[in-house]
């Protein structure tokens, strides 16, 4: 099956510090691939770079056939992305956020209205699509944001943390939704999650970053065996320990993802 999505020796450092190093990897079209790691695995910068927010200080990424550091544009076209903090205009209706990013991403203004129409039929929001978003629930937000990222057709979807903080219903409804996108639409995911359950019963292809170095992938079967576990989430215990995590530690790399993204605008 083809690659929509193919990482060769992808890595990013910050002054003397390396946030990602040297990790390839693909992702078949059609698939939900799921990308595991703890607090300040390199996980979130290295969505920030496949998704052109970050340069990457080496490597190649091609996303849809394009490279993504040579075709931005059409890289982007052919992604959508869901970030972990919320980012919609609690300003506007549901149908203004929807329509505003339409015209960012350049919609042929004649099918505008249409597939804004589809995109929150999708997520169950059509009827609610005059509410200004500051009066959603959570869940209703999070839906919102990924019938944004679906109104100019991408290939492929990246959901980072799509479910963190909502409870157990919200979670299976944004799965359910998520899960037809994929099986009727077609659509590939690329999602990253602290739930390790939902990756087990989700993903067709997972891979561990940890210390900015993919340590494990493979099926969820593939995994277990190797690590001689019984679940996913012993696999990930196994491979990445079971200490908890300095809060610091990823406090530090966002704060040089920060500096670095600054330093790109200057420049």
């Amino acid at each position: 099956m083809q690659n929509i999505l193919s990482v060769q020796s992808l890595t990013k450092k910050f002054d003397d510090f390396t946030a990602v190093k040297d990790i390839s990897f693909n992702v078949e079209a059609g698939s939900i691939f799921a990308f595991l790691g703890p607090n300040g695995a390199g996980k979130s910068t290295t969505i920030k770079m496949l998704t052109t927010v970050l340069k990457p200080t080496k490597g190649e990424i091609r996303i849809n056939g394009f490279n993504a550091l040579k075709e931005q544009d059409k890289a982007r076209a052919s992604f959508g992305i869901v970030f972990q903090d919320h980012s919609l205009d609690e300003e506007l209706t549901a149908y203004e956020n929807i329509v505003y990013h339409a015209v960012i991403y350049k919609v042929p203004k004649k099918e505008r209205a249409e597939r804004v129409r589809k995109a929150l039929e999708i997520v169950g929001l059509w009827d609610r699509r005059e509410d200004y978003v500051k009066k959603y629930s959570g869940g209703m937000k999070r839906r919102l944001e990924i019938a944004r990222a679906l109104v100019h057709y991408p290939k492929i979807l990246f959901l980072d943390e799509p479910t963190v903080g909502l409870d157990p219903q919200t979670r299976r409804s944004i799965w359910n939704h998520i899960k037809t996108l994929n099986q009727e639409k077609g659509m590939t995911i690329f999602l990253t999650t602290h739930y390790m359950e939902e990756a087990e019963a989700i993903a067709d292809h997972i891979a561990i970053i940890d210390h900015g170095e993919i340590i494990e992938s493979g099926t969820v079967e593939e995994i277990k065996k190797r690590t001689e576990t019984e679940s996913l989430e012993d696999a990930f215990l196994k491979l990445t320990g079971r200490d908890i995590r300095d809060e610091n530690y990823e406090s530090g790399i966002k704060m040089r993802t920060i500096r670095g993204m600054r330093r790109r605008n200057r420049n």
